[in-house]
């Protein structure tokens, strides 16, 4: 979903980019396809079917990909929920393929900088709010948290051995067009259209950080665009926060959306979830500062653009 929009980006100005991803059925393929064909009509796009966490992945490739000098690294096995039953899936994608990740980094002459996600599910049990990178982020309540937090700590510790120059972004609930049907706008706008019952986890008392995709691709390519130094504590290595900066109920989430569709949700009202948080919030001011991140999309105008699409795509008048 992140990457779509972030190749489309960087294709609009200009780059060569080659797309990797092994179409995980983790969520419809058919999505995923749909996105693909849209950058294969794209002059200077090509694509690369593999798992990042194969053994020796870019073998194949390596014609495909000699030379490049940048790497946005947004593979992973996502979902707070899944990996409460399919834990594996999660060392092996974010953990194993991260490290391949690192290892091809590190045998690249030519890079320039890496750019990876992380996630606002790295604070865990933090309370303190807005949360900041400054924070602890030592207590995951999650097995994708604590995956995500490994992975900062790999990157760190690789921009330290091998001085490769590294950001990692925390993303925070990012939603729009052409997003992942597991998350609650996609799941709760299509059981409204099909006259189908929601689960509001918390009995609706939960709070985001929801960001506009748009916003996350600026923020994205602005640190592709700024990598890291090593001039304040000699590790090329930088995490920041990317959200919209305003934490909003769940329950105006919903509103929006039945005022958007034209039909009241049936609401079944559910304790909080394991794993799950009850509020998240991102400082977001070192973005702003080295990045030049400035995120401008309200959910008043970023849910009704997630519900046109939603509409156009599956073809609901």
């Amino acid at each position: 979903f992140i990457g779509f929009h972030v190749s489309k980006a960087l294709l609009a100005r200009g780059e060569q980019v080659v797309g990797i991803d092994n179409l995980s059925p983790y969520y419809d393929v058919t999505l995923k396809q749909a996105r693909l064909d849209i950058l294969r009509g794209t002059d200077g796009f090509s694509f690369e079917t593999i798992d990042i966490a194969d053994n020796d992945p870019f073998g194949s490739a390596a014609a495909s990909i000699a030379g490049v000098d940048r790497i946005v690294h947004l593979a992973a096995q996502a979902g707070v929920r899944h990996s409460l039953t399919h834990p594996h899936d999660y060392v092996r994608a974010n953990i194993v393929g991260h490290l391949n990740i690192l290892e091809f980094a590190r045998a690249q002459s030519s890079l320039k900088h890496l750019v990876y996600a992380s996630s606002s599910s790295v604070y865990g049990t933090n309370r303190n709010l807005p949360f900041s990178v400054d924070d602890r982020t030592d207590s995951p309540v999650s097995l994708y948290g604590a995956t995500k937090k490994a992975d900062e700590l790999m990157s760190h510790s690789y921009s330290y051995l091998y001085k490769i120059p590294q950001t990692g972004l925390r993303f925070f609930t990012v939603y729009g067009p052409w997003g992942r049907p597991d998350m609650a706008l996609f799941l709760f706008t299509k059981a409204i259209l099909d006259g189908d019952p929601i689960k509001v986890f918390n009995f609706g008392e939960m709070m985001r950080d929801f960001t506009y995709i748009d916003d996350i691709v600026s923020g994205t390519i602005g640190a592709l665009d700024h990598p890291a130094s090593d001039q304040e504590t000699g590790v090329p290595h930088a995490v920041y926060n990317l959200g919209n900066h305003r934490s909003e109920p769940l329950m105006r989430m919903i509103e929006l959306l039945e005022d958007c569709l034209g039909k009241k949700a049936e609401k079944i009202m559910e304790p909080i979830q394991p794993g799950d948080v009850a509020e998240t919030f991102a400082d977001i001011e070192p973005a702003r500062r080295d990045l030049g991140f400035d995120p401008k999309t309200s959910i008043e105008v970023g849910i009704p653009a997630f519900v046109d699409w939603y509409r156009d795509y599956f073809g609901i008048a």
